[in-house]
């Protein structure tokens, strides 16, 4: 009997699903690998192209600065730079 209330409980269980979504490209440019691991770490990568229209070099830099300060990225100044000289050429105003 204790096998039916397993599968009674799994039943609730929510399978793995995938969203079909097609993979972002960013810019093939130097930095591009940092800029993969460390933001695509917590977030889509499509938020890079997706705001690139709003942002100048002034707000990607704050940009990095609010992950690293308010969300608590673990990204190290030099990557912290990495990063933002690759938002600011590729995804600048």
């Amino acid at each position: 009997m204790w096998w039916i209330a397993i599968f009674v409980a799994l039943a609730f269980v929510p399978a793995p699903v995938s969203a079909d979504e097609p993979a972002v490209h960013l810019k093939q440019a130097p930095g591009v690998d940092v800029v993969e691991g460390h933001c695509g770490a917590c977030h889509s990568l499509d938020y890079i192209p997706m705001n690139s229209p709003f942002l100048d070099a002034a707000h990607w830099d704050a940009e990095v600065a609010k992950m690293i300060k308010e969300f608590g990225a673990p990204i190290d100044p030099a990557d912290a730079k990495t990063i933002g000289d690759y938002l600011k050429e590729n995804y600048g105003e």
